[in-house]
């Protein structure tokens, strides 16, 4: 998969979340959990994920093959709580 992302949302995410947009490529695809967020108009997908052994949470649209990030960070505790939930069911 293509990433891309708008460079002044980046440069936001980092400063609000600490995490950098080029994290994405460590994170594990194969074990996330993903949900369609039906909130917008384009169609954006929240998915659950480990990036080096963390539970990261990324906001995220699909553009033709190219995913362009919205946001990532750290999971929360209650996200974190789902995605053990669901990879014990």
């Amino acid at each position: 998969m293509k990433y891309e992302w708008d460079e002044d949302k980046r440069a936001r995410n980092i400063f609000v979340h600490g995490v950098d947009f080029t994290k994405i490529e460590t994170f594990d695809w194969a074990t996330c959990l993903t949900v369609p967020d039906q909130r917008f108009e384009e169609a954006r997908y929240f998915s659950l994920g480990l990036v080096e052994q963390r539970l990261y949470a990324v906001v995220y649209t699909i553009r033709g093959t190219t995913m362009r990030l919205i946001s990532l960070r750290k999971a929360n505790k209650r996200e974190v709580r789902n995605y053990e939930n669901y990879r014990t069911d």
